[in-house]
């Protein structure tokens, strides 16, 4: 029985990178084997073990055989006899098809002892993202791999030989055989990157984000507002908007707001171009259909949804009054959710950055929304409505009387 360290670890290893998750591959062993020396069996499609100390996942050596449509279709064999070249060649790209033995401290791969059949090396120092074989193309979900990678590595490129594999992919409608949550999973891990905006570029590059993300895709070729960054289409723009998220720290949510914010501007009539006028309504609605067929997690969508529909108001936000500011605050949720208020100023704030074309601009309308909050949030609430009362207010008439305090707050926090 052998053990080895594979994929991402023996990569990240030889770039430099700190070494996070662990894949782990035994060969020459079976299930009872495994079971005997008190790995627990937790695979359900193929033989997965977690180690009785660490609890770290350790996987058979096994081979796949196409059997039908999508990533599921595989009939999977693993056996003493699956070697190690086999298990590997399995792998999305060579840059993950390489295996090493743990180093003395039994967390890093020997990096003296690499076990690389495919040229991953050679590629990681040429900076390119290849296809470990042509069974890449039997497995839909690699063609969101390569695309998260390029953005995370946006240095790397991606050999022309894979990219005419994955529109041939494409093409063939391998890609409609996508589960919605493979495409939510992929695409979250790619928003989360260093460089998003790649990710897009490439899954257009093959022709597959107009598969997996036509509300997205539709937004190439359409033209900016001529107030906004006239001299690129809306799609690009987008780019810069994920961009500048990432160059924020933004989170999860925030960067799919920032991916979704404008889907309505692909359905503007192109004779009222380059105005979108009624555009967040319309992005409103396109996000519903993206979120219910992605099923995007609450937290998200519901985030997004808020974002679409005021960030224009956001934008303008130094140009209202403290009633009108009130009214943001309170169709935002503000009072009950202010994290969340903080997170929908962020994505306003990079959707305006991406809109310049720089990264790190002031946003004033962020601090002053802020400050208009919580001078609103100061204002004694059971005060106000325990005076109101006993003036002889009722009902809605103790809500314009809170109404009325949280605007004098506002007024005077923003003269």
């Amino acid at each position: 029985m052998q053990t080895y360290l594979v994929g991402g670890a023996v990569r990240d290893a030889l770039m430099g990178l700190p070494v996070h998750d662990r894949d782990w591959v035994i060969v020459g062993s079976t299930p009872e084997a495994m079971g005997a020396a008190g790995f627990v069996p937790v695979g359900r499609d193929f033989p997965v073990f977690l180690h009785p100390q660490t609890h770290e996942e350790y996987a058979l050596a096994r081979t796949e055989r196409k059997t039908a449509p999508g990533y599921r279709g595989f009939v999977v064999h693993a056996a003493p006899e699956v070697s190690l070249v086999q298990d590997l060649a399995r792998r999305d790209l060579t840059i993950n098809a390489m295996a090493a033995p743990p180093a003395a401290d039994g967390r890093l791969p020997d990096l003296q002892a690499i076990e690389d059949p495919f040229g991953g090396r050679s590629d990681l120092q040429a900076r390119v993202l290849r296809h470990t074989s042509d069974a890449f193309s039997e497995d839909p979900v690699r063609i969101l791999r390569v695309a998260r990678f390029a953005a995370r590595f946006p240095e790397f490129s991606v050999a022309e030989a894979t990219l005419a594999l994955m529109r041939a992919m494409v093409d063939c409608g391998e890609v409609q055989h996508l589960v919605p949550e493979r495409i939510w999973q992929e695409l979250a891990k790619g928003l989360m990157t260093q460089r998003p905006a790649r990710m897009l570029e490439v899954l257009r590059s093959c022709g597959a984000l107009r598969a997996v993300l036509p509300e997205v895709d539709g937004l190439w070729g359409v033209p900016q507002s001529p107030e906004h960054h006239p001299e690129v289409d809306t799609g690009v723009h987008l780019g810069l908007v994920l961009d500048a998220a990432a160059a924020a720290g933004a989170p999860l949510a925030v960067r799919f707001a920032c991916l979704v914010h404008d889907l309505g501007k692909a359905s503007t009539d192109p004779a009222h171009w380059p105005r979108h006028i009624g555009h967040e309504g319309r992005s409103v609605r396109a996000l519903k259909v993206l979120c219910a067929r992605l099923r995007v997690p609450q937290a998200c969508a519901e985030l997004a949804e808020v974002v679409a529909r005021e960030h224009g108001n956001v934008h303008r936000s130094a140009d209202l009054g403290p009633e009108a500011v009130l009214r943001l605050l309170e169709r935002c949720d503000a009072f009950r959710k202010p994290t969340r208020f903080a997170d929908i100023l962020l994505a306003c704030q990079c959707d305006a950055r991406g809109r310049l074309g720089r990264s790190h601009d002031a946003y004033p309308q962020a601090p002053r929304l802020s400050a208009a909050l919580q001078a609103a949030q100061s204002v004694d609430s059971a005060g106000v409505a325990e005076a109101a009362m006993a003036a002889g207010a009722k009902g809605p008439e103790v809500g314009r009387a809170l109404a009325r305090a949280r605007v004098q707050a506002i007024s005077a926090a923003l003269s």
